[in-house]
């Protein structure tokens, strides 16, 4: 008898196109519309359009999604391949092994060794990237890191899904805390006509809660892998990362060549101007700024000298070394430049390039070894392209207003807390359409927000609901392109993860409900 296979990633992201596009059939179209009365306050009002059943787009989806998600599907090929000539320098594997020998010797320290030396890097990488979420809102970033931290997880003796965890995940948990995410608590409560940021004493409380929750189950995932790695469900697809280390030989030869001499001087140099060109940086936290401080020139001189500390034993340590940079200096431009995809993708470029003249490779080898990673991560990019279909579908076939609109006309003649969690309800099925959370917040809140005042309820309360709404289904659904990049780079089939992710994901969802509850029954400041 043959056995039924599960379709492929690829096969159930263009089902669900043709299910979207089915409902275009049934659905009345239908838009908001923005009025503005005499006194300036804008005014959202629905109103019908003319419908448009998607027949033949449903094979324009594919195109469509790939214009629609092209910055995230070039930053997948060039983070792919800048790290593609990084793993050629070996430099991962002498920086894993180096990790596994210092955190064997922390087993020395007897709270470590009672709290699990393991647990607790774990624990530290993941709180690390939860206050990136949740300060920044860290989505997009998540990628690049997913490549260092899914194979170190990997031979560590977890699992991929360990290391997605570890990064992607815990950044979704401080995604959806949000204690002071500018593009979904300062675009929400903006719209709705609060103090910016305001009631960031409960949402700190709400970000511990979800943190302890997510992490509890993470680890205890965690600890069931590296108990017995055969139980995971990704067992199989992590063979390629267990191949990637053992088909190479562990013995590595230090060296410094000439040419990793030519790299400092190169990188240290573009430094040194950038540090003349902004000898200042404003970081913004929030809607706090720390002004005038001079990082840029600060890290330059700490490049320069820890990496001529690093050539001085071998060009691998000066490629970590890079690596380490690369991040900080990622940090500095998303707090304090705004940097967004296209300057981390030329940042991670430019490190790709650096560390193949470190290497002593010529400039076709560092061509040819870019192409490889390209080639290698090419499969992620596509699928981004095409789960961006599926956002284009439901948008061409005018439906998503007139969904929104029904959602919104169920909560009519409820309570406060059955409203409030309603409103829940409702932000949770629309994140599953739309993941982008200021997009989701200029579509709703213009409706949630009058009408929690019709009913008495705090606005806040209508805030909290969009932030919990928004962020814990980033972490399941197709739509989110995000998470079908992670999926890709680290090959996890998505079927997997969803089958691995769902009853994660429910728990979560239940923890923001009960979480809502306290903003409707007792008086809390900016409540």
């Amino acid at each position: 008898m043959k056995k039924k296979q599960i379709p492929h990633t690829y096969a159930i992201i263009f089902y669900i196109i043709l299910f979207c596009a089915a409902l275009t059939w049934f659905i009345p179209g239908g838009k908001y519309i923005e009025h503005t009365d005499a006194t300036g306050i804008v005014h959202t009002q629905f109103e019908p359009a003319q419908s448009v059943p998607q027949t033949w787009q449903v094979f324009a989806a594919l195109y469509k999604g790939f214009v629609d998600k092209a910055d995230i599907i070039v930053f997948i090929l060039v983070i792919g391949g800048a790290f593609w000539i990084v793993n050629d320098s070996r430099a991962f594997d002498i920086g894993t092994l180096g990790f596994l020998k210092k955190a064997q010797k922390l087993e020395s320290n007897p709270l470590l060794r009672k709290i699990g030396v393991e647990n607790f890097i774990i624990t530290a990488i993941m709180l690390l990237f939860s206050i990136f979420g949740a300060v920044f809102g860290m989505s997009e970033e998540t990628i690049a890191f997913t490549l260092i931290l899914v194979p170190m997880a990997v031979s560590m003796g977890y699992d991929s899904i360990t290391g997605v965890c570890m990064v992607f995940v815990a950044a979704g948990l401080g995604f959806a805390g949000a204690v002071l995410n500018p593009f979904t608590i300062g675009i929400a409560q903006g719209l709705a006509g609060l103090p910016l940021f305001s009631g960031i004493e409960y949402r700190i409380f709400c970000w511990v809660v979800i943190n302890a929750i997510g992490f509890s189950w993470i680890l205890r995932y965690a600890h069931k892998v590296k108990k017995d790695p055969a139980s995971s469900p990704v067992y199989e697809e992590d063979a390629y990362w267990r191949n990637l280390h053992s088909s190479q030989p562990v013995e590595i030869t230090y060296y410094t060549p000439r040419s990793a001499w030519v790299s400092y001087g190169l990188v240290t140099v573009s430094l040194i101007l950038f540090s003349a060109a902004y000898p200042l940086t404003t970081l913004k936290i929030g809607n706090t700024l720390f002004g005038n401080l001079p990082l840029l020139p600060v890290f330059t001189a700490l490049f320069a000298f820890t990496s001529f500390l690093a050539l001085r034993k071998t060009v691998h340590i000066y490629i970590l070394n890079l690596l380490f940079f690369t991040i900080f200096f990622l940090i500095i431009g998303v707090m304090g430049y705004a940097w967004y995809i296209m300057e981390i993708a030329a940042l991670f470029f430019a490190l790709g390039l650096a560390a193949g003249i470190a290497n002593n490779k010529s400039p076709n080898e560092i061509v040819k070894l870019f192409l490889d990673g390209c080639k290698d991560i090419l499969s992620a990019a596509l699928i981004v392209g095409l789960a961006g279909g599926i956002i284009v579908i439901l948008q061409d076939g005018r439906i998503i207003d007139t969904i929104l609109h029904a959602l919104a006309r169920g909560m009519e003649g409820l309570g406060q807390i059955a409203t409030v969690c309603m409103m829940y309800v409702i932000q949770t099925l629309i994140n599953l359409i739309i993941p982008s959370g200021s997009a989701k917040a200029a579509l709703t809140m213009p409706i949630m927000a009058p009408f929690s005042d019709l009913i008495g309820l705090s606005k806040q309360a209508t805030v909290m609901a969009f932030q919990f709404g928004d962020g814990f289904t980033n972490l399941i659904t197709p739509t989110s392109g995000v998470l079908i990049a992670v999926l890709g780079v680290s090959r996890i089939p998505y079927d997997k993860w969803f089958g691995w992710a769902w009853k994660f994901i429910l728990l979560l969802i239940i923890a923001g409900a009960v979480l809502l509850i306290p903003t409707v029954l007792i008086p809390m400041n900016g409540f």
